[in-house]
């Protein structure tokens, strides 16, 4: 049986609603979490996709050791 890899939102850009559809069609994905600069923000952006975590800060998400790959909708100078 194969894994099924967690996804995690880096930012709550709209350019995700793009990967949210498919990650859930796909039998191999789930999506686990989404993160934001805002606790706020995230747990709004959690609430109106289902999305089961919501993180305040991108560096909690990256910590989370539960979460496979990440998808990275930051603006280019925030990708290092």
């Amino acid at each position: 049986m194969e894994k099924i890899l967690n996804w995690g939102l880096l930012s709550t850009a709209k350019i995700n609603q793009e990967l949210i559809k498919p990650l859930r069609a796909s039998k191999r994905t789930r999506l686990l979490a989404a993160a934001s600069r805002s606790q706020v923000n995230a747990d709004a952006y959690a609430r109106e996709w289902k999305i089961p975590r919501a993180y305040g800060s991108y560096e909690a998400m990256l910590a989370d050791p539960e979460i496979d790959v990440i998808y990275n909708s930051l603006p280019n100078h925030l990708h290092a």
